[in-house]
């Protein structure tokens, strides 16, 4: 199902705002600017700086 495109166009960084977007495998969020990937867990965002994990 993944994340809806409506959502995705809502959503924004919580550490910087900026924006972010669905990364290739289409498990993660990514924000370029604070180098970080949310996780999607069970097709829902997980939005918190805690979950977030480092951009390689």
């Amino acid at each position: 199902m993944g994340v809806d495109k409506e959502l995705l166009d809502i959503l924004a960084c919580p550490k910087c705002k900026g924006r972010i977007k669905l990364n290739e495998k289409k498990d993660g969020l990514v924000c370029e600017r604070c180098r970080l990937v949310y996780p999607i867990k069970d097709d829902i965002p997980v939005m918190l700086i805690d979950e977030a994990s480092s951009l390689k």
